[in-house]
């Protein structure tokens, strides 16, 4: 078979990497083309565009990259047309990915969507273009399938998380952190964990925050998580007047959660990361003015952390835009480090939360099994 996957964003490219594993174990002759990254690569996924390449944050920067994003759709379904695939995989990234599926549709492709778009959080209208051009929806949260069938009338296949699996599986090896030019010094303290994003503008807000609560710490080291596909040179003009900072390597962001005390976290996937390690979190947000009052008014739900959602509840603190300041972070920090039954209700929460995500199975095998299964009913 030749599948088509599109994955637009770093969590993307690592559940696509899993996907095409475990593909590979079904059809053995199987044809990857994909958009994506290094792991999708490394797993034999053929690379049209990496994601460092496609990721625009929040509705300002999307409008002044717009003619980039029309050119990369034009000359997705050009490339998909030439390469006459038995069925094109869609990977999250909804506004790039949704188009494509509406066009995929008009030609007669079979569309499977994989971790489904986050219509429960705002335009839900269109789940009504998901169920006109989706042809099988697998979805990763368990609130998911409730609100697709009951709520839409559209059956959809719940097959757990597939970052329980990543994470059990980098839990069992025992890996040395990688850290830039290390000072041997602090090697003997504990660790705070920095996740600032993935793409520099999210960094740019974010990171000098965190680094200006840190200083109020000095008996921790504070060690920052290099974004895959960044250079370590751009993190220079944040940290050098620190001098109880440090970086990861690019690559290394689950082995530094694995030796963390604590954690600062930016909102997304690193989220749920997080707490899958068992590390307490504080989860910062904060994007333009615009974009943010924009997001505001049109995102209807209670919390920001996947997190919080999947448990319905404040598991985590969330400090958001105005809120996230050095100050705050100091104190929710301190109480992280400090208040003992804080701790304790965090990690009882977290196991509560990985509980859940384990309910549908192996999320990477199931979903291939539901792929393959799909397209042997095709033919």
């Amino acid at each position: 078979m030749k599948y088509y996957i599109i994955a637009g964003e770093a969590s993307g490219d690592l559940h696509g990497s899993n996907l095409i594993k475990e593909l590979n174990k079904l059809d053995k002759e199987g044809i990857y083309r994909c958009w994506g990254g290094d792991l999708m690569e490394a797993a034999g996924g053929q690379i049209v565009k990496h994601y460092r390449d496609l990721a625009f944050m929040g509705f300002v920067e999307v409008i002044k990259n717009l003619s980039t994003i029309l050119k990369n759709i034009k000359f997705c379904k050009e490339d998909i047309l030439k390469f006459k695939p038995d069925v094109l995989i869609l990977v999250d990234y909804p506004g790039f990915n949704l188009r494509i599926a509406k066009w995929a549709k008009q030609q007669g492709l079979k569309v499977i969507y994989y971790i489904s778009p986050q219509v429960w959080a705002w335009k839900e209208s269109r789940v009504k273009t998901i169920k006109n051009v989706v042809d099988k929806m697998l979805v990763i949260l368990p609130f998911e399938k409730n609100f697709y069938e009951d709520k839409w009338d559209y059956k959809v296949v719940y097959v757990g998380h597939p970052l329980v699996e990543v994470i059990d599986r980098h839990s069992e090896a025992n890996n040395d952190l990688q850290i830039h030019s290390p000072k041997k010094e602090n090697n003997d303290k504990a660790i705070i964990a920095l996740l600032p994003g993935s793409r520099k503008q999210e960094i740019a807000i974010k990171l000098p925050i965190m680094l200006a609560a840190s200083q109020n710490f000095t008996q921790y080291r504070f060690i920052i998580a290099q974004a895959p596909g960044l250079p370590e040179n751009f993190y220079d003009q944040f940290i050098q007047q620190f001098s109880n900072i440090e970086l990861a390597k690019s690559g290394q962001a689950y082995i530094l959660l694995s030796k963390a005390k604590a954690a600062l976290v930016t909102s997304g996937t690193a989220t749920l990361e997080t707490a899958l390690f068992g590390v307490p979190e504080v989860v910062c947000y904060k994007g333009s003015s615009i974009s943010y009052q924009i997001a505001k008014r049109l995102i209807k739900i209670k919390y920001i952390s996947l997190v919080n959602l999947i448990m319905d509840k404040p598991v985590v603190k969330e400090l958001i835009q105005n809120d996230l300041t050095p100050e705050n972070l100091i104190k929710e920090l301190n109480d992280l480090l400090h208040n003992e039954e804080r701790i304790k209700q965090m990690k009882t929460d977290y196991t509560a939360l990985k509980n859940l995500l384990k309910q549908g199975g192996n999320a990477s095998a199931r979903a291939a099994q539901e792929i393959i299964g799909f397209l042997q009913k095709s033919i």
